[in-house]
């Protein structure tokens, strides 16, 4: 029988909790989950990818520490377009995290082009509501504008906050 391998491609950055509630879930469901940091050249990245790497395999790591049970998790870096690295791992699924109504919208869309263009379904998982309006976008946001970091520690693992907080004295 085939692996089942989930791709949870994004930028990461930084990673929140919110990410690591989507690969939580996703073990539970798929033989192997890959994620994949990518580069978006319409993003301004406040963190190189070495750093974001480094800190997605820590925080996966301590989450695999705390919660063993589940399918294995590999970060990697990718170049080029999502669905190509898909194809390359053997990936089954994109595996793609729903925080609220408006990320439903935009990741259906996308979605359905993923199926059309390159014949690779999307899974969606519903992250906890906590995490319903937690995003990198606002963290970079509230980061480069001086905002208090501590306040930040309900929304992204504690590795990254120390990273955040290193980053900014």
């Amino acid at each position: 029988m085939a692996e089942h391998i989930a791709l949870y491609a994004g930028s990461f950055d930084p990673p929140t909790l919110g990410h690591l509630d989507v690969i939580s879930r996703a073990r539970r469901l798929f033989d192997r989950i890959v994620v994949g940091i990518g580069e978006n050249p319409e993003k301004q990245h406040m963190l190189t990818p070495e750093d974001r790497l480094r800190l997605m395999e820590q925080v996966v790591d301590e989450a695999r520490t705390a919660s063993p049970d589940g399918a294995p998790v590999e970060v990697r870096t990718y170049e080029g377009l999502t669905v190509d690295f898909a194809r390359s791992i053997g990936a089954a699924a994109l595996l793609r995290g729903i925080r609220n109504v408006t990320d439903l919208a935009s990741e259906c869309q996308l979605a359905i082009a993923n199926r059309q263009v390159a014949d690779i379904e999307s899974v969606f998982v519903i992250t906890d509501e906590q995490y319903g309006f937690t995003s990198s976008s606002l963290i970079r946001q509230i980061v480069e504008l001086g905002g208090d970091i501590q306040k930040l520690a309900n929304i992204v693992p504690a590795a990254v906050l120390r990273h955040l907080a290193e980053a900014t004295q």
